[in-house]
């Protein structure tokens, strides 16, 4: 019964192979992008759920819509929470199609970030871009307690399917 359940795994082991065959990041969780006006824009926070009153790093990154990223561009960017605008970084020029600036959250919560670009490719105007984005609050820890409680109890359970001779527990003699 061990060596059939041992070739069946192995069997099945080779037969998923190929379908990890590619391996892809994952975006982070304050992450998006949006196309406008023959950009795209992407935001992503850094760490993925920033904390109150802790510095964190909001990155910024521009490119065309072949994805290739600008040589430069101006941005400002306005913060909202509860619809009321609570910050703003003011218009700056950088050089290369991506920067990082740090900020230091002030509320839990969602918060709406409008992005402005400004005269782009010598047009005069500005595009401006929306994007959600979210700080830590109480609850995240309980998200995170309760994927690593699934998870421990699925390898619980796996290992007492697949390996229950090793789980009995033998008398003293």
């Amino acid at each position: 019964m061990t060596k059939m359940r041992s070739i069946f795994i192995i069997i099945l082991t080779v037969t998923f192979v190929p379908i990890f065959s590619d391996a892809h990041g994952h975006s982070m969780f304050n992450s998006a992008e949006e196309i406008l006006g023959g950009y795209r824009v992407q935001v992503a926070t850094l760490p993925e759920f920033p904390q109150i009153g802790e510095t964190s790093q909001i990155l910024f990154r521009v490119t065309d819509l072949d994805y290739e990223e600008v040589d430069g561009f101006t941005l400002g960017a306005r913060f909202f929470y509860n619809e009321q605008q609570i910050d703003a970084i003011p218009p700056k020029f950088y050089q290369g199609g991506h920067t990082e600036i740090d900020y230091i959250w002030k509320n839990s919560g969602n918060h709406v970030v409008r992005v402005d670009l400004y005269d782009m490719d010598g047009n005069p105007g500005i595009l401006t871009y929306t994007f959600n984005m979210g700080t830590q609050s109480p609850f995240g820890y309980i998200f995170f307690i309760a994927i690593t409680i699934g998870a421990m109890s699925l390898g619980v359970v796996v290992t007492y399917i697949y390996f229950p001779e090793k789980l009995k527990f033998r008398p003293k003699s």
